[in-house]
């Protein structure tokens, strides 16, 4: 099982990724360890999450969403869906 995860800085930028243990990823992105951009911000908490049954799957996801303008990713929050 994978999820996707959407995460929010201080400075309110988004971060996207995808893990096994959301719990784990968020703790490791906040410890400065979960990966380049976000080492450099200070993170918030996880605002989204999706489910997936496999990597594949998560990743062609995360690629979608990581394309989409701030706004578009703030509906999905929001509602759970764009606009």
């Amino acid at each position: 099982m994978y999820f996707l995860y959407i995460i929010e800085c201080t400075d309110k930028s988004l971060y996207t990724g995808i893990t096994i243990d959301v719990e784990r990823r968020f703790s490791e992105h906040k410890n400065g360890k979960g990966g380049h951009y976000t080492s450099s911000k200070e993170v918030v908490r996880v605002v989204y999450t999706e489910q997936y049954p496999n990597r594949s799957r998560a990743l062609k996801r995360e690629a979608q969403i990581k394309g989409w303008r701030r706004e578009k990713k703030l509906d999905l929050i929001k509602y759970g869906k764009p606009n």
